[in-house]
This record gives structure tokens, C-alpha cells and sequence, in this order.
């Protein structure tokens, strides 16, 4: 097994559309690939599974123990040749704090001793890529660029003058991807359009793997990659799992679920039981819990609202036995949900709050949440950490039980969030895994 992680200097470099390049073309040659995402995105490692045939996953050094890590790391290894992991946001970029434990991609290759794969945009400069490779190639004595992708250049000459400054640095460029773009994967204001959403991923994977084969030296990229030494080891769950057999929303509106958490529950023995609210599905009856997940209810809530069964079926189903909802969820749980047009909804009503898309504001960043009740997610007392990543506001406040007292990744408090009635519970916080003891 080896491994070897694809970053870049900053968002919108094209890591996403390198990265899936990468992996369907090395799928193509019959290389036994799989891939995890550096952070808490949920949205590239269902193209990375998709590109790979693999199930993807995250890997977070400010949210998860380093027992968790290493254990997920060890899992990815499993079975596969080749692990490539890809940075979110710039290589370096990630919370101030303890050491390796920022967040960043650079704390993987740092922990892992993975060589990097910078992708460098170098639409409108030549001769000063040089100069932005050598800063990232010396800022970190632990973290080594082996090698370097140029994307978005203009042509032949462009790409010798940027190859020829940078020879002198002695790092390999393994590819050059010219302008294009028609690479690229639609986005919304979440980030990417969703595989499953996407109208022909395959045929577009094809056409990144042919990108990839004529642009990028294949071989030269999995000699850059090192022997990975990830140690398994024994861990808590990430989290608990709230029930025996746990209902779990999943359909357009409802898709962000981390995959380690969903695997850690059914290592315990629990049963996951989907069920769609948008095609007017009730929670199973036969089950003693429900999540509702992050997802995408402000582009759906005129049908979330209409649909009666859903509604009824999951206000029976509270009476009795434990309901969550994250970000997304947790909009749904509340009154009513207004839609970007400004028209309101009526959603469940299991909580006291609304909330509203037409008027945003952006709340991106990471968590950590002291539980101030017995939750689906946990016991009072117990911390988590996650992240939020949501533009809707809150319009209308509730009078329900706060359900986490909240801080922002370097400790700084936010104040109590979420709540809890009776049975139900919701936040706009992600869970990602417990903290560790202390």
C-alpha cells in the first residue's frame, strides 16, 4: 500500500477536478485505488467513490482523536494499492491550535509521511508559480512536495515557461492540464452539485480519464507516492449509534451522512433503515430511532411541506422514541422553512424554531459542543466535535431546552444552540466524533 496527498494553495485551484482525473484514470489501468477527502466535506467523497468504485470517507485531524484517525486510515488501506487523499482549502490552511491537529491536509502528510501533489493554477502568471511552489515547499520541514500538477494553462509556451522556472527547484512536474471549462463539475451554494445528482457522471469520469492519460505522466505520479504506515488502531465509535435500528432520512433532500459515522454504527450492531420523506415516506415503525441529516430541504420545502404522511408518520414516531436532525434536519424539525423566493413553508413542527434561505448568511466553520442533555447524539456532559457549514438563519427563536453549548474551533464560546422536545432534538452542528476523554 501507498499513499500520497493531492493539494493546492488555495480553494478553486481544480484539486477536485485533478483528483477525480487521477483516480479514473488509475481505476481504468486496473489499479486498485481508494480515496479520502483531508476535513469534514461531504460532498467529494461521493465522487471520489464514484471515480474509484470504492466507498469514500473523511479524514479529519481537528475533529477526530488521533486513535480514530489512525484507525480509518489503517480501513482505507485495506484492500486497495493506492490511497490518495485530497486537500480541502490550501495545503496549510486550518485552525491555529495544537500542533497537528489544525485540520489541515498538511497534518496528513506531516502524520502519514505522505509526499504531496501540489496542483498549481497558474492562469495569469508563468515565472511566479516558481515562486509560490518554493515558499510551500519550505514553510514545513514535516511536509515534503514531491511533485506538481500546472492547471489551467494557456499553452505550449505558457507551460514551458512555468516548467522551465520551476526546474530549478528540483520537483517533478508530472502534468500539465490545459484551460478548460468544460471540466468542470456544476456547483450551488453548498459546493458541488452532488454525484448522484450529477445527470452523467460516468461519461464525464471517462472524459476526466482521458484528460488525465494525455496530460498527466500516470506512471511518474504513483512513483511519487510513498509506503503507507498508517497503524490500526482500537477506538471508541465515532459516535454512539441511538438505536438498535436507526431510521435514517436519505434522498435529494437529505444526503449528508458521514460515511465513518453510518460504518461505526453498524460495527456496533445497529441497523440502518432509510426511508424517504420527499416520496411521503414515515420513519419505519419497526424502528427505535431517527436521523434526519444535513442536505438540501430549502430547494425541496414546498414538496417537504405537502408531504402529509412524512409529517404525521414522524410526529407518531416522536411521541415515543428519540428523533435527531442535523442542519438540514434540524430546519425541518422547526415550524416553517422559508425558500429562497421568501415564501414560507410549514414543515413538522417537532420544534419551536423557523428558519429561513431567503435570508442568508453564511456560518462555516469548525465546533465543538458540549451536550447539556441525554440526546441521540450522546449524554450530558459528553463533548463532540463537527462543524457548520449552512446559510440559513434562524427567523424565529424557540422556547424549547438548548441541547449543546457551543465553541468555535480555537475555544472561543458561541453560546448555547440547538433544542430539545420532548423525544426530538436538533442542531445545526455536524457531528463528527466524540472529543477525546479527558
Amino acid at each position: 500500500m501507498t499513499g500520497l496527498i493531492i493539494a493546492a494553495p488555495r480553494s478553486g485551484s481544480g484539486k477536485t477536478t485533478v483528483t477525480l482525473a487521477l483516480l479514473a484514470a488509475l481505476r481504468r489501468r486496473g489499479i486498485a485505488v481508494r480515496a479520502a477527502k483531508s476535513g469534514p466535506d461531504y460532498i467529494d467523497p461521493a465522487f471520489h467513490a464514484a471515480a474509484t468504485g470504492k466507498s469514500g470517507l473523511n479524514l479529519d485531524t481537528w475533529a477526530m482523536p488521533p486513535t480514530l484517525l489512525d484507525a480509518l486510515a489503517a480501513e482505507a488501506a485495506t484492500g486497495a494499492d493506492l490511497l490518495v487523499i485530497e486537500g480541502a482549502m490550501g495545503l496549510f490552511d486550518g485552525v491555529a491550535g495544537r500542533p497537528g491537529r489544525s485540520g489541515a491536509a498538511a497534518d496528513l502528510a506531516a502524520r502519514f509521511r505522505l509526499p504531496v501533489l501540489l496542483v498549481l493554477d497558474v492562469s495569469g502568471q508563468s515565472q511566479s508559480a516558481a515562486a509560490v511552489l518554493r515558499g510551500f515547499m519550505t514553510h514545513d520541514p514535516s511536509v515534503r512536495v514531491a511533485g506538481v500538477i500546472l492547471n489551467r494553462v494557456g499553452s505550449e509556451r505558457h507551460r514551458a515557461l512555468v516548467s522551465e522556472a520551476i526546474a530549478a527547484l528540483n520537483v517533478a512536474v508530472v502534468g500539465a492540464i490545459p484551460r478548460d471549462d468544460k471540466l468542470t463539475l456544476p456547483e450551488r451554494h453548498l459546493g458541488l452539485v452532488q454525484a448522484g445528482e450529477h445527470p452523467d457522471l460516468a461519461s464525464h469520469l471517462d472524459r476526466l480519464a482521458d484528460v488525465a492519460e494525455r496530460h498527466i505522466d500516470i506512471e511518474a505520479v504513483t512513483a511519487l507516492a510513498s509506503p503507507f504506515t498508517a497503524a490500526s488502531a482500537t477506538t471508541e465509535l465515532p459516535l454512539p449509534p441511538p438505536g438498535q435500528r436507526i431510521a435514517l432520512a436519505a434522498d435529494a433532500a437529505f444526503t449528508f451522512v458521514y460515511p465513518h459515522v453510518l460504518d461505526g454504527w453498524r460495527r456496533a450492531g445497529a441497523e440502518i433503515v432509510s426511508f424517504s420523506p420527499l416520496a411521503n415516506e414515515a420513519p419505519p415503525e419497526d424502528c427505535d430511532s431517527c436521523w434526519l441529516p444535513g442536505g438540501y430541504p430549502e430547494l425541496h420545502a414546498s414538496a417537504l411541506a405537502g408531504a402529509e404522511r412524512f409529517r404525521a408518520g414522524l410526529a407518531r414516531f416522536a411521541a415515543t422514541r428519540p428523533v435527531h436532525g442535523e442542519c438540514g434536519g434540524h430546519m425541518v424539525l422547526g415550524e416553517g422553512l422559508e425558500d429562497a423566493d421568501g415564501v414560507r413553508h410549514a414543515m413538522t413542527g417537532l420544534l419551536g424554531h423557523a428558519s429561513s434561505f431567503a435570508k442568508r448568511r453564511l456560518q462555516l466553520g469548525y465546533r465543538e459542543a458540549r451536550l447539556l442533555t441525554d440526546s441521540a447524539i450522546g449524554r450530558v456532559g459528553q463533548s463532540l466535535r463537527g462543524h457548520e457549514f449552512h446559510y440559513a438563519t434562524l427567523t424565529e427563536a424557540s422556547n424549547d431546552e438548548p441541547l449543546v453549548d457551543l465553541s468555535d474551533g480555537q475555544g472561543r464560546s458561541l453560546g448555547k444552540a440547538g433544542g430539545r422536545r420532548g423525544h426530538v432534538t436538533g442542531t445545526f452542528f455536524h457531528a463528527i466524533a466524540l472529543d477525546e476523554p479527558t
